[in-house]
């Protein structure tokens, strides 16, 4: 895969302009599939609790080796978890699949 161009959001930071996104992937084909898109180059990973492979988007990005500061992960809320304490454990939880510190 070729260099991906970064986009500049509205805050000044960037973001890569092609991502991977891991819906309806299966969860026991996720560590494998992101792991194979940081392989070839890819540096967004796009997933969502609802799709409930959080956990195994972590481990593929675990398993590909590739350092955390260097992938832009994103994530969404479900839509009963937009109150602010509601979004806070979501986060939370994300954050605990992922077993990251962040998301971006």
């Amino acid at each position: 895969m070729g260099s991906v161009p970064d986009i500049t959001l509205n805050d000044g930071h960037t973001i890569p302009q092609l991502g991977f996104g891991v819906f309806q992937i299966k969860p026991a084909d996720t560590a494998a599939a992101v792991r194979t898109a940081l392989e070839i180059g890819y540096r967004h990973i796009d997933t969502a609790e609802m799709y409930g492979n959080e956990k195994e988007v972590g481990q593929g990005i675990a398993d590909a080796g590739v350092p955390r500061d260097q992938v832009y992960v994103t994530s969404k809320l479900n839509n009963d978890s937009h109150r602010p304490e509601d979004a806070r454990r979501a986060f939370d939880t994300t954050l605990a699949a992922l077993g990251s510190d962040y998301v971006d």
